[in-house]
């Protein structure tokens, strides 16, 4: 009997793809769902998501080693001649031990093949949500603002909204969460709504660091008044001062500046009480 067809339709054409279930099968187990395989019918394009080995507490050394660079393995052998379909060709005829495939599921998607391979992803591999182990924290801004930032206060500290995975290769600590960024300041590198790591607090120099910042005074985001838009408080930016030495051989700030990556914004300077520092930048989470 052929698989039945999964839509995930919408108004934008749809395209036709095929996905695959990998598995592993360790002795005396039951086969433990790993990642989902997606290649695109038309282009023969692959699109590999997996768990990794932080995934499985009780792995030995070897297969630890394994599975950190199986999926990078496989994307690869997916942009050879034949793509996709000679590498799913290749792993039905091959695997029956300790890496099993199963039955190519015909789907149709639209738009961006990563969300629907997420979606897969999330219904069928899934994986425990282990914090600060695999997954990370979600807060709006206005929570992160309230957990991580300066002189919190613990007692208004709320539940995540959500638990995310952790991009592969990231070393997690409790100081790290997600969090959306709204606005094009910092395009190309931050596209606008894009989902975002940060750590905190931030230790040490804050010199040419990219921030995340509450504004409590001067101007808000992109020229919106902080009192009528409440959301322009948060900001990421790059940060540089000035810093001149006091008589007694300390130091105080002569300024502060705020700089983003997009030529159509200008750079701004606030003053030393006009801010708090909540988070480190580090990198924007894949689609």
């Amino acid at each position: 009997m052929p698989a039945a067809v999964i839509p995930f339709r919408s108004a934008v054409a749809t395209r036709r793809a095929t996905w695959s279930l990998l598995e592993i099968a360790r002795p005396d187990r039951s086969p433990e769902p790993l990642g989902i395989l997606f290649v695109d019918e038309e282009t023969g394009d692959l699109s590999v998501r997996l768990l990794d080995e932080r995934d499985f507490d009780d792995l030995d050394e070897q297969d630890s080693d394994y599975f950190e660079a199986l999926e990078a393995d496989l994307a690869a052998k997916g942009r050879e001649p034949g793509g996709g379909h000679a590498l799913l060709d290749s792993l039905e005829s091959s695997l029956s031990g300790f890496l099993r495939i199963g039955d190519r599921t015909p789907i149709e998607y639209s738009g961006d093949p990563g969300l629907t391979l997420n979606r897969l992803f999330e219904k069928h591999v899934g994986g425990e949500v282990r914090p600060f182990v695999t997954h990370l924290p979600l807060y709006g801004l206005r929570a992160a603002a309230t957990k991580f930032g300066e002189e919190f206060d613990p007692a208004e500290v709320g539940e995540p909204v959500d638990w995310v995975r952790a991009p592969r290769g990231v070393r997690l600590t409790e100081g790290m969460f997600v969090a959306q960024v709204v606005g094009r300041s910092m395009e190309p590198l931050i596209p606008d709504g894009s989902y975002c790591l940060f750590r905190g607090p931030v230790t040490g120099t804050r010199q040419g660091k990219r921030l995340l910042i509450e504004q409590t005074g001067g101007h808000g985001k992109e020229g919106r008044s902080l009192a009528s838009d409440p959301a322009s408080r948060y900001t990421v930016k790059r940060y540089t001062s000035r810093k001149t030495a006091d008589p007694d051989g300390g130091w105080r700030h002569e300024s502060i500046r705020l700089e983003p990556l997009n030529p159509e914004f200008e750079a701004f300077e606030l003053g030393p009480g006009d801010f708090r520092v909540i988070a480190e930048f580090i990198q924007v989470l894949p689609s």
